[in-house]
C-alpha cells in the first residue's frame, strides 16, 4: 500500500506512473510499425509490356521503364519488392468503426497476416472461413434470392464466429447486409492495389482515415 505525505507527492508519483507508460507505449509503437516494415513488402511494376495499340501496366501503376521489345510479362522479372507503405485504419461512412488495413505482396507468408490480424489487429481466431468470390452483378438471381442470400451469408457469420474472405470492392456480396447487421462481422477484403479508388490516400505509415 502506497502512503503519501501531501498531494503534491501523490501528483509527482503519478506522473512519473504516467511518463514511464508512455514511454513504454511509444517504444511498443515504434516496435511494432518497425516490424510492419521489416516483414510486410509491397510489389511494384518497374517495366511495361508495349505494343502497336497501347502501352499498358498490369497493375494500372506508373512504371520506371519501357520495355521495346514485346514479351511475355511475368511477376518475377516486371516487378520489385519495397518495404510496404500503406498501413494504417480506415473508418468506412456509416460503419461506426475503425478498420484496419495494409498493402502487401501477392506472396507474403501467411502466418505473418495470421500474426497482424490476431495480435495486432486484435481479432479472434475464426471456427470457420468463407470465401466469397466476386459480387453480386456476377450472380444470375433473381432479387429475392440475393437477399437471401446475403442474409444467409451474414447469419452464417455471426453464430459461427467466422472470417468471411471477399475480393473487397463495393459490388460484394455483404456490402448492403453488413451496415444493417446490429452484431460485428469480420470481413477480410483482398483486393488488387491497381484497382483501388483514391489509393494515393492510403499510402503512409500508420495511416488514420
Amino acid at each position: 500500500m502506497l502512503v503519501f505525505k501531501n498531494k503534491m507527492e501523490m501528483l509527482l508519483y503519478l506522473s512519473q506512473e504516467y511518463l514511464i507508460f508512455f514511454l513504454l507505449f511509444f517504444s511498443l509503437f515504434k516496435g511494432q510499425k518497425a516490424w510492419i516494415e521489416k516483414t510486410f513488402s509491397k510489389r511494384e511494376c518497374v517495366y511495361v509490356i508495349a505494343n502497336n495499340k497501347d502501352v499498358t501496366n498490369k497493375n494500372g501503376e506508373e512504371t520506371k521503364q519501357v520495355e521495346a521489345q514485346p514479351e511475355k510479362w511475368s511477376i518475377s522479372k516486371h516487378t520489385q519488392t519495397y518495404p510496404t507503405d500503406a498501413y494504417g485504419n480506415l473508418e468506412f461512412q456509416g460503419g461506426g468503426h475503425s478498420n484496419k488495413y495494409i498493402r502487401v505482396s501477392y506472396d507474403t507468408k501467411p502466418d505473418s497476416l495470421l500474426h497482424l490480424m490476431v495480435k495486432d489487429w486484435q481479432l479472434e481466431l475464426p471456427k470457420l472461413l468463407i470465401s466469397v468470390h466476386g459480387g453480386l452483378q456476377n450472380f444470375e438471381m433473381q432479387p429475392k434470392l440475393k437477399q437471401v442470400f446475403g442474409k444467409g451469408l451474414i447469419k452464417a457469420a455471426m453464430t459461427t464466429g467466422a472470417w468471411i474472405f471477399t475480393g473487397g470492392v463495393s459490388t460484394d456480396a455483404l456490402k448492403d447486409h453488413s451496415s444493417k447487421s446490429r452484431g460485428r462481422i469480420c470481413a477480410i477484403g483482398i483486393a488488387p492495389w491497381g484497382i483501388v479508388e483514391n489509393k494515393e490516400d492510403l499510402i503512409g505509415k500508420d495511416v488514420s482515415l
